[in-house]
């Protein structure tokens, strides 16, 4: 067994399906039996539910924005014809009007909520794209590279207030608590892009730091969507704080099941390049664990990484010299060590939900919901 680069073995299992590493995610021998959910049902009812309040919310953008935005999403391709793109798996607006049960309001009392987080979630990928010089999501070429950099950064602007128009035009005071929630989720994953972007120009990243950074990134925005429709439906701040806790390591497992795709993905299921983590010198968790595990494939891997780090001629490297570089990354351990955090951070959100009394059905929901995010290949 290989040590954890954290400094204790946590370790557990993982499972490989299509050739891709990812955590197994069935309850735990001690869980009760769970109700079966039908996930794609959950997703969708979000996606139904949040989708006409977020076009209205999108309509009022000034022109061009409001057609940048509408390509973004998938209501229409680049020559302003209607479309039927790839929304994205809508895990938030799920969670957002799931947690709205919580407290016994119907779904829709979490819909300004859904729509404020999509909207914010959307403003994060508008701007990373840029950052990140990514020219393909969701199988279409992004906002940057079809509609230019500045209406990138103009439009996830726009649509970041909006998420606040949304919430606040409510006027209840649960509309207040849910924004100022919503607000400090978005100041941390910003926090987590910019610990991103500088990790990329740095040789070595502990393990803890790439935790926060994706905790920051990824945690904080789905903690705010497990939480922020309870908040619309008037549960008090210890309830909220604690779906926010199982969105938190909930977020920590879709990252490092992100980060998994990023290097090992099917790009057909992706809709990005081979190797995409990679092409980007992301420090990613597979990376950052690989190179604190020790032994000769990381320390190859290092010396590669860093002489990487030197040229100027990356963009031009070869599939095989990416192939490369992502096996010393499984030698060394680092994509099963993923796997397994994965499976950690899944246990971890799921025994959150323990301490929240709500509705065993809307409860097997949020651990469905937690299985859908470990085991899925895109």
């Amino acid at each position: 067994m290989r040590a954890d680069p954290r400094g204790a073995d946590s370790r557990t299992p993982g499972t490989a399906t299509g050739g891709k590493t990812v955590p197994t995610a069935p309850p735990g021998p001690k869980a009760a039996p769970r109700t079966t959910v039908d996930v794609t049902a959950l997703l969708e009812r979000g996606r139904t539910l949040a989708t006409p309040v977020l076009r209205a919310a999108v309509d009022r953008l000034a022109p061009p924005m409001d057609t940048v935005a509408a390509y973004h999403f998938g209501w229409i391709d680049a020559q302003g014809n209607p479309a039927e793109g790839d929304g994205g798996k809508a895990v938030r607006p799920a969670l957002a009007v799931l947690s709205a049960e919580v407290t016994g309001a119907a779904p829709e009392v979490g819909v300004p909520g859904a729509v404020a987080v999509e909207l914010v979630h959307n403003f994060s990928l508008l701007h990373d794209d840029l950052m990140d010089g990514d020219e393909q999501r969701r199988h279409r070429d992004t906002v940057w590279k079809v509609h230019g950099p500045a209406q990138a950064i103009l439009v996830g602007d726009a649509l970041f207030a909006l998420a606040n128009e949304v919430l606040l035009e409510l006027g209840t005071v649960e509309a207040g608590r849910a924004t100022r929630r919503l607000t400090s989720a978005t100041r941390a994953l910003i926090d987590g892009q910019a610990q991103d972007i500088s990790y990329e120009h740095r040789d070595r990243v502990s393990v803890e730091e790439c935790l926060e950074m994706e905790g920051n990134k990824t945690g904080a925005l789905l903690a705010s969507a497990s939480s922020i429709g309870a908040v619309l439906g008037g549960a008090d701040e210890r309830t909220a704080d604690t779906l926010e806790k199982y969105g938190y390591h909930l977020g920590l497992a879709f990252q490092a099941v992100d980060d998994l795709l990023g290097i090992w993905g099917d790009p057909v299921s992706t809709g990005k390049q081979t190797w995409s983590d990679l092409r980007q010198r992301k420090k990613s968790l597979p990376v950052v664990a690989a190179l604190a595990a020790g032994g000769p494939a990381s320390e190859r891997l290092g010396e590669i990484l860093a002489a990487d780090a030197k040229t100027s001629d990356f963009a031009n490297f070869s599939e095989e010299e990416f192939a490369a570089r992502a096996a010393l990354i499984e030698e060394a351990g680092g994509r099963e060590w993923t796997a397994d955090e994965a499976r950690r951070q899944h246990t971890i959100a799921l025994e959150a939900l323990d301490a929240v009394d709500m509705p065993e059905p809307v409860r097997d929901r949020f651990a469905a919901l937690a299985d859908f995010v470990v085991v899925r290949k895109r």
